[in-house]
C-alpha cells in the first residue's frame, strides 16, 4: 500500500545487497513518460494498473536479482498475481495501519487524489489484505518500526529461507 515504505525500504535493501533497486513509479515513469498519478486522473485507475503491471514485468524480466518497488494495485490482478507467487524471489508484503499509512502520505504530493481519504486507504487496505498474504513469503509489520530494522528482519528471513 502507498505509505508503507516501498520505497524507503527497497532503496536499503538494494544498498545492503548490492542488487539493483527497481521502483515501481520510476518505471511507469519510463514506460509512459508520465506520473503515475497523471495517468490515474486522465486515463483512470485501470489504465494506471495496467502499466503498473507493466512495470513490474519489466523488471521481473531484467537479469540477475533485484529489488523491486511492486505497486500495491497489482495483487488486484489474477495473473500479475500469479506471477509474484511464482517467481523464485522473497516476496515481502509492508503491512501497516491505515491510520500509519494515511499519517506517512501526507499532503498526498505527487500521488492519486484518493491517496489522502482516510476511508479509501482502509477499504483498500482490507480489500487487499487476502490477495497480499497469498503471495507474501514473509509479512513485515512496519508500525514503530525503523527502516534498518525492516531490513534486518527480511535479510534475515531471506538468509533463512536460502538456509
Amino acid at each position: 500500500m502507498m505509505g508503507s515504505g516501498k520505497t524507503t525500504i527497497g532503496q536499503a535493501l538494494a544498498r545492503r545487497t548490492g542488487w539493483p533497486f527497481f521502483d515501481n513509479d520510476t518505471l511507469v515513469r519510463s514506460l509512459t513518460g508520465r506520473e503515475p498519478a497523471m495517468i490515474d486522473s486522465v486515463d483512470g485507475e485501470d489504465a494506471l494498473h495496467a502499466v503498473e503491471i507493466a512495470a513490474l514485468r519489466k523488471a521481473m524480466a531484467a537479469p540477475g536479482s533485484a529489488v523491486i518497488a511492486v505497486a500495491g494495485a497489482v495483487v488486484d490482478d489474477d495473473a500479475a498475481r500469479r506471477d509474484l507467487k511464482a517467481t523464485d524471489g522473497h516476496v515481502v508484503w509492508l503491512r501497516g495501519r491505515p491510520e500509519t499509512l494515511r499519517a506517512r502520505i501526507g499532503a498526498g504530493r505527487g500521488r492519486r487524489a484518493d491517496a489522502v481519504d482516510f476511508a479509501w486507504i482502509a477499504a483498500r487496505a482490507a480489500e487487499r489484505e487476502p490477495r497480499y498474504r497469498a503471495v507474501a513469503d514473509q509479512i513485515v509489520d512496519i508500525e514503530d518500526r525503523r527502516p534498518k530494522a525492516i531490513v534486518d528482519a527480511i535479510l534475515s528471513e531471506v538468509e533463512r529461507a536460502a538456509g
